[in-house]
Order: C-alpha cells, then sequence, then structure tokens
C-alpha cells in the first residue's frame, strides 16, 4: 500500500495511491485525522482503514490533479545517518567511523517530492544526496533490530540536501543539513510489506539526466533494521518519525572539482518499489526574509 499527504481543492490530506489514481481517505473516513502523524498514532486501526479503502477503489482523484507534500510534513524527528556507504566515505576522504554517526536535520526543512529546491543566499555550495527513508509507524523503545520492522510504517525516498560549506562549519552537521526546502521525501510511504526487503533495493541520482549516483542498498553499513535498534537504545522513535539511512557515492562534492548543484537543475531520485522525487533548483526567494 501506498499512502501519500497530498493537496487538493486547497485542502492538505491523506490518501492512498492506487494506479493513477489517489483514493482520499478524508472523503472515505471523515472521522479520520488529515495529518500523517496523527494518523499513524492510530496504529493498526489506522492502517486497515487505508486498506478498505485501497480495496474499494472509492473516492477517487486523478493522480494528477493533486500535489503531493512531504510523506510526514512535520515530523516529531528527522533523524539521519551520515557515512554510511564505504564507497561516499572514500570519496569525502573520511575514515570509516568508528560507531554510526547520526544526526538530525531540523524538521521545518521537509519538502515535497516534486517542490523547487531554494538554493540559499548564503553560500554556493549546495549538495544532492540520493537517499532510502523509512518512517516510524509505532511507538518503540528498545527494539531489538529481529523485531525493528514492527515499529516501521513503511519507506520513501529522501534528498538530503547538504550545504557543504556550512556542514563544515561546527562539529555537528545540523547547520549544513537543515535549510528551508531541503529534506524532500517522498513521493509516497510504501509499506513493508510491498517493498519486502529493504536492503536489496537499487538507488539512483540524476542531475539533469546525467547518472551521479547508482547503487543498492545492500551496501549500507548500517542497514534500517540496525538503526532502529540503535536509535531506540537511547529514545523512544514515535510514530511520524523519519529517518534517512544516508548516501552511496557520487554526491557533488566528491567529483574534481566539485559539481555543485545551480538554480536550474533538476535532481532525480528513484528507488526500485518506490519511485521516484524530482525537485527544481532555484535561488531563494525574497520572501523568506520574515520577521515577526
Amino acid at each position: 500500500m501506498k499512502l501519500a499527504t497530498f493537496t487538493h481543492d486547497g485542502e492538505t490530506r491523506i490518501g492512498v495511491v492506487k494506479g493513477a489514481e489517489m483514493l482520499d481517505l478524508a472523503a472515505a473516513r471523515p472521522d479520520l485525522p488529515r495529518d500523517m502523524t496523527a494518523f499513524l498514532e492510530l496504529g493498526d486501526d489506522g492502517m486497515q482503514a487505508a486498506r478498505d479503502l485501497e480495496a474499494s477503489g472509492e473516492h477517487a482523484l486523478p493522480l494528477g490533479d493533486v500535489m503531493l507534500g512531504p510523506v510526514v510534513p512535520r515530523p516529531p524527528k528527522f533523524l539521519a545517518v551520515g557515512l554510511n556507504y564505504a564507497d561516499h566515505i572514500a570519496e569525502t576522504g573520511r575514515k570509516a567511523p568508528d560507531f554510526p554517526t547520526i544526526f538530525n536535520k531540523q524538521t521545518s526543512c521537509a519538502n515535497g517530492p516534486f517542490s523547487d529546491v531554494h538554493l540559499p543566499r548564503a553560500s554556493d555550495a549546495l549538495d544532492y544526496e540520493g537517499e532510502l527513508g523509512f518512517v516510524i509507524g509505532k511507538p518503540g523503545r528498545h527494539v531489538p533490530k529481529e523485531r525493528a520492522e514492527e515499529i516501521i510504517a513503511g519507506y520513501c525516498i529522501i534528498n538530503d540536501v547538504s550545504v557543504r560549506d556550512w556542514q563544515g562549519r561546527a562539529p555537528t552537521m545540523t547547520l549544513g543539513k537543515s535549510w528551508d526546502t531541503h529534506g524532500p521525501m517522498g513521493p509516497w510511504l510504501v509499506t513493508p510489506d510491498e517493498v519486502g526487503d529493504p536492503h536489496k533495493l537499487s538507488i539512483r541520482t540524476e542531475v539533469n539526466g546525467e547518472l551521479r549516483q547508482d547503487s543498492n542498498t545492500e551496501h549500507l553499513m548500517l542497514n534500517c533494521f540496525e538503526a532502529v535498534e540503535l536509535l531506540s537504545t537511547v529514545f523512544t522513535l514515535q510514530p511520524g518519525d523519519v529517518v534517512a539511512t544516508g548516501t552511496p557515492s557520487g554526491v557533488a562534492i566528491g567529483f574534481d572539482p566539485p559539481k555543485f548543484l545551480v538554480a536550474g537543475d533538476v535532481v532525480r531520485i528513484e528507488i526500485d518499489k518506490i519511485g521516484r522525487i524530482e525537485n527544481r533548483i532555484v535561488p531563494e526567494p525574497e520572501s523568506t526574509v520574515r520577521i515577526g
């Protein structure tokens, strides 16, 4: 099953994607939440309602008539694993970490799968990172990796957009990873039963049609289930939490000279069994200046 956050006629809500149609969950069940985090908090009851709608095929809208938003518009936590593919570590010139590198992206960076990404006024070192992401569906603490899939609602694609010069200015990665619009995710949330083994998925990133990243999630050093075990040892994972699992080689900073993104570039990321996201780079608009 594919769950999505979408906007139609000025209203944002949750739907089930079936073929070329969006099945409107709000129309089928007006009593259910319209926010993905609140929906996931319903647990199995919410998922069953979505499956009932998928089976009925009712309340359908053409997929082309809706605007897809970030799967989780404001996740409780937006976590990421850094340096999680050996080939990416090699291209950065760094040594493999002795312990997994975990950082957070501020949740305000969440962006739609086909929405514009801002080229910051404060930097010209903008980079892409195609990644497999997963979303937590049930609360979990001290979850062993063997049971990790029980609390995963599904998988999506994430572009962990990075501002490289700002990333290098501080001991943590947060400042380089959290700019507004720099967390495209989607195009939808694909449930584990449809994905199968999340560690055998091809992942590819293109910039303006040029293949930059071409790998497979089987090369993850810390896989999805191990990440759940590690993270839940420290804190409770909550419904709606998003985890980006790291990027393979081929990022812009790995080229000589670096192939940083410029206005007009289009970044397309595709992962088998999930789909694709595609974002155009645009100059950061003056409207982003706000006080109060």
